[in-house]
């Protein structure tokens, strides 16, 4: 049967933060439909932009949303949390705008949190936030990329945060990661790959070398990858002829005269965006390229779902994609090789190991939530400290 059920989430709230209302009420409906689906004994939710793109004037409203999460009804039964949010917008260098919250079932029992300064695990109890820069919390580990890995943009939240667990004797981290974005569809269509999945190749490199210099703990690695298909590759493989150039900073491909596609810096615009959709998954996956290089040093259970991102923010319009990027799995939950195997590997109970998006048919923003679902094997001793 297997031991605790866990339930790993990912989900980018910068629409959420920026555009409240109906879709935070949609966001909150399908987040509890799915953890009382499942009914795991511990929820980690990781959080990217929180706050928004406005996070000054935002801030004490996304901290209420954390509030607010914790102490819903449907999740009264989880009565220990820690949260950690960093909401410090002050300091530039160190600011990373992610949130890690984690939820634990009173049914469970032998959890502990690991206290990085004293170096031991800790148990705890009822309702812990952390907010603000997070620098003198000994509970997490939290870093903004390096300037130098991304020199074009004098600004910017992303970065990493990790907090580490014992659960039944089992030892793993949690991190939560925001890699860089496509600033510009045109410059993504340049070169195979682009420039901007080579930025996040770097960044990814730093944190799983930083991950395994440190210690040889088994660690789960979700959040906004910000993963993309590689554009170049993806167009070359239709066959569509490019337009010349009429409009400035407008790329047109075109079959027999009838455009096919319109790409501007911030315009994705496919005349047929069903492609995307369920029926496509595997095509698409052949230039879901960026993982390929970590797949030695990282897993993921196999996707057989549409892409995460970018969705339309129209409430009446939940399962369009908006027509700005090309979608792509941004959102994912990648483990190291040692994580995999703490997980059951029996494959024929029903809900044994889902891997999926949460609101498929429901506006929750540009990004859709991901989470998997799964049992830790049975308790075994774990040394490791």
């Amino acid at each position: 049967m297997g031991g605790p059920g866990v339930m790993f989430i990912t989900a980018n709230i910068g629409s959420l933060s920026d555009q409240p209302g109906d879709m935070q009420k949609n966001w909150f409906h399908e987040l509890f439909k799915t953890i009382q689906r499942y009914n795991p004994e511990f929820i980690a939710l990781h959080l990217q932009e929180f706050g928004g793109k406005e996070y000054e004037k935002n801030m004490e409203a996304a901290e209420n949303l954390i509030r607010m999460l914790i102490e819903s009804e449907e999740v009264s039964s989880y009565d220990r949390v820690q949260a950690f949010i960093d909401t410090d917008h002050t300091q530039p260098n160190r600011f990373t705008a992610l949130g890690s919250v984690y939820l634990i079932h009173k049914t469970l029992d032998r959890i502990q949190i690991y206290n990085f300064k004293e170096k031991h695990f800790a148990t705890f109890s009822g309702h812990n936030i952390f907010l603000g820069s997070l620098d003198d919390c000994p509970l997490v580990q939290k870093e903004r990329f390096p300037q130098e890995f991304w020199k074009e943009f004098p600004w910017t939240r992303k970065g990493l945060m990790r907090s580490r667990w014992q659960l039944h004797n089992r030892t793993f981290d949690l991190v939560n990661l925001h890699l860089f974005h496509d600033a510009s569809n045109l410059i993504s269509l340049e070169h195979s790959p682009s420039i901007y999945s080579m930025y996040r190749s770097k960044a990814l490199k730093y944190v799983l070398d930083s991950l395994q210099d440190t210690s040889e703990v088994p660690f789960f690695l979700f959040g906004d990858f910000n993963f993309r298909l590689d554009l170049k590759s993806l167009i070359s493989a239709q066959s569509w002829t490019q337009r010349e150039m009429t409009e400035k900073d407008t790329v047109l491909y075109e079959q027999e005269g009838e455009v096919k596609l319109s790409i501007k810096n911030k315009v994705f615009d496919h005349r047929n965006m069903e492609i995307f959709q369920e029926n496509n998954i595997e095509e698409l996956h052949k230039f879901d390229s960026e993982p390929l290089p970590f797949l030695s040093r990282l897993t993921e259970m196999q996707i057989s779902f549409p892409p995460s991102y970018p969705f339309s923010e129209d409430i009446s319009r939940p399962s369009e994609f908006m027509g700005t990027r090309c979608p792509a799995w941004c959102d994912r939950v990648l483990m190291s090789n040692s994580a995999r195997a703490l997980l059951n590997k029996v494959k024929d109970e029903k809900n044994d190991v889902q891997y999926d998006r949460i609101g498929a048919d429901v506006c929750m923003g540009d990004h859709k939530p991901v989470f998997l679902y799964c049992k830790m094997e049975s308790p075994i001793e774990n040394n490791l400290k």
